[in-house]
């Protein structure tokens, strides 16, 4: 199934800002202060890239459908 969603849920806990998003898959996340979702990306190009960062966040607030 392919991802056509991904967000930041910080409804448990916070980004804490740690970049391990940004350096798995730079081409959808970017984190200035906090972690953000780049827009207009074809979130079906980078799947294994975006289940591999949410794996590796510490404060596991990355969310995809």
């Amino acid at each position: 199934m392919a991802i056509k969603k991904v967000w930041l849920d910080e409804s448990n806990d916070e980004c804490v800002s740690c970049g391990a998003c940004e350096t798995i898959c730079d081409a959808v996340f970017s984190v200035p202060e906090k972690m953000k979702v780049k827009d207009g990306v074809d979130f079906s190009k980078y799947e294994t890239e975006i289940r591999d960062a949410s794996i590796s966040c510490p404060a596991g607030v990355i969310k995809f459908e």
